[in-house]
């Protein structure tokens, strides 16, 4: 009689699937979905996320919510996205709450309501999740869902700028430079912008463009500002682009033309982890609500 061959466990850490053993493929795990994309076969990794969410892994959830809130690879339905960013939210993903509180913030797909964002803001903010941070901070500031509180504001600002959030930093400087929660200082204004500012903020750049402009915290410094407007303005900001070409009047062409070099050579420089990196006038600040 031909004897039986015993299924041995792995060696060294290898998985050997012998015929005859009868044993099960290992479970998925989101982190085939991230290799699927770097791959660039995002059929696959649709497919994967899309079992994965429907086995309830949180990660999974969050993203299909996340592609049918953005039509990323799906039809956009905003209905979808809330139903998987709510399950991935329920299970305490801190990334699909901010992001379910920014659907109630700007009325996706549900009515708009800034009582039920700050829950989940709350929810968010209470793990670290600096996206929801600053998103609280913005509701205290403005009133929304809660009464106003500028030094609350003024504190989850704080909390996200020093995780390296640049919309809360940009914040934050604001509300030192208008004494809005905290004490006036310009110079903790010009070193929140200029944080923002590097990493390619473009309220950031623009408000430490005009305090560079009229010396406020910092040395009065024309081909500075004139930098700061350049990239702000390349960022989307029509104000800065005003300022810039006022600002030029006011230069002598030696001074334009470095400028102008500086602002090219510029190269963002993000103060996130990759596990963190999973927003006018000279009072305006950035008041959009941080999500996706």
């Amino acid at each position: 009689m031909r004897p039986s061959i015993p299924c041995w466990p792995a060696l060294a850490g290898l998985l050997l699937v012998l015929a005859g053993c009868g044993g099960e493929p290992p479970p998925l795990d989101f982190a085939e979905v991230e290799a699927a994309r770097l791959r660039g076969d995002y059929a696959l990794a649709l497919e994967l996320t899309r079992e994965l969410a429907g086995q309830g892994n949180a990660d999974a959830q969050a993203e299909l919510g996340r592609r049918y809130r953005t039509g990323e690879g799906v039809p956009r339905d905003y209905a979808q996205a809330y139903r998987w960013y709510g399950l991935a939210a329920g299970q305490g993903l801190a990334l699909a709450q901010v992001n379910l509180g920014v659907m109630y913030a700007t009325g996706e797909g549900v009515p708009a309501s800034y009582a039920e964002a700050l829950r989940w803001y709350r929810l968010a903010a209470g793990q670290g999740n600096a996206k929801a941070q600053n998103n609280l901070g913005i509701l205290y500031q403005q009133g929304r869902g809660v009464a106003a509180d500028p030094a609350e504001a003024a504190a989850w600002y704080g909390r996200a700028a020093l995780q390296g959030h640049p919309a809360a930093q940009a914040n934050l400087g604001y509300l030192y430079e208008t004494g809005t929660g905290v004490p006036v200082d310009a110079p903790e204004a010009v070193r929140w912008y200029r944080r923002a500012a590097a990493q390619g903020h473009p309220e950031g750049q623009y408000n430490l463009a005009l305090a560079s402009r009229d010396g406020r915290g910092i040395p009065q410094d024309f081909i500075a500002a004139h930098q700061w407007f350049n990239l702000a303005a390349a960022g989307g900001l029509d104000a800065a682009r005003n300022a810039r070409e006022a600002l030029a009047g006011r230069m002598t062409p030696q001074q334009v033309a470095e400028a102008q070099q500086q602002a090219r050579a510029f190269r963002p420089v993000s103060e996130r982890s990759a596990a963190a990196a999973d927003e006018g006038d000279d009072d305006d600040n950035d008041d959009r609500e941080d999500g996706a």
